[in-house]
């Protein structure tokens, strides 16, 4: 039997919206650092530690994983192999799906930081059998700011294609 991995999809937490600012350089408000921070304690919680973290290029979501990996607890400790992609600020599903599907096949759980619409998207179109049906409806509605959704599957991350995953948690702060 392979290995459970996990995909956590997370929304960047909430940012500013400045006149005159380009909207890849805007930054998270207050109140966008406390939801990523208690978004991270909730990943640890739930025993989430990422091993890979693929993060847009965007400020607001490198900043959303400075906050969140403060209420993971990895700061000090090994932390996670971070990637900051600048494919990840306006890519498409497909794109966010094969940067997750080229993961070493020593990952556990891969952590993308990244953008709405996409993020909702990825996780409805891999979410196939023994997916949480109200968690489902809930997504497609679309993720909030800092909001996660935990897929899991069995298999290599080459492997991972639509509907080969379930979604099996959701987090909203």
């Amino acid at each position: 039997m392979s290995a459970t991995r996990r995909l956590v999809l997370l929304r960047h937490a909430k940012a500013e919206r400045p006149p005159a600012v380009r909207d890849h350089d805007r930054w998270l408000t207050t109140r966008g650092h406390r939801d990523a921070a208690a978004t991270g304690e909730w990943l640890a919680g739930a025993g989430l530690r990422p091993d890979l973290v693929l993060c847009s290029s965007a400020r607001r979501t490198v900043q959303t994983w400075a906050s969140l990996r403060e209420g993971l607890g990895v700061v000090g400790s090994p932390e996670p192999e971070l990637r900051v992609e600048p494919d990840l600020y306006e890519a498409s599903p497909a794109a966010v799906v094969n940067l997750v599907a080229e993961a070493a096949d020593d990952v556990r759980t891969v952590l993308v930081v990244g953008h709405q619409p996409t993020l909702s998207q990825v996780a409805v179109a891999l979410a196939g059998p023994g997916s949480d049906e109200r968690l489902l409806r809930q997504v497609r509605a679309g993720l909030p700011t800092a909001g996660a959704a935990v897929l899991e599957a069995e298999g290599p991350w080459s492997a991972v294609e639509a509907a080969s995953l379930r979604l099996t948690a959701l987090h909203i702060p």
